[in-house]
């Protein structure tokens, strides 16, 4: 296994994931209906997405899961276009406001993310050590 620092399996993963979303998916939106990645929106339960969103989900009305996912989604890159960010990863590791973006995961999560999305088993190591 090739040792990597943080930083750079981050930018891997969001390179592989850059390729996977447009302007009206967001990642949280691939995520979930591809079952890859942290599975996005569906990660939640219905109850724990609610709560999430409840703001949102009060204020247009979402009456299923489906519409809050939806509104949640633009929402998503709504935050993106304000923040000036390639995904909405990049938005919450900023925010923390529904989910920890990049600061949820741990390495070996991360890792596993890398070799799953860029076909590479890697180690992931702080970006304060020198991966060689």
């Amino acid at each position: 296994m090739i040792p990597i620092n943080r930083t750079d399996a981050i930018e891997g993963v969001r390179r592989a994931i850059l390729d996977l979303v447009d302007d009206d998916h967001s990642m949280c939106e691939v995520a979930g209906r591809l079952g890859i990645y942290c599975r996005g929106l569906r990660q939640f339960t219905d109850e724990e997405l609610e709560t999430r969103y409840q703001w949102l989900a009060e204020r247009r009305g979402a009456t299923s899961r489906d519409t809050l996912e939806d509104l949640a989604n633009r929402w998503q890159l709504a935050r993106q276009l304000v923040q000036d960010a390639s995904l909405s990863c990049d938005v919450q590791a900023r925010e923390h406001d529904t989910c920890l973006g990049w600061d949820g995961f741990s390495n070996e999560r991360l890792a596993g993310f890398y070799r799953t999305l860029c076909d590479q088993e890697v180690i992931v190591v702080p970006d304060e050590v020198s991966p060689t």
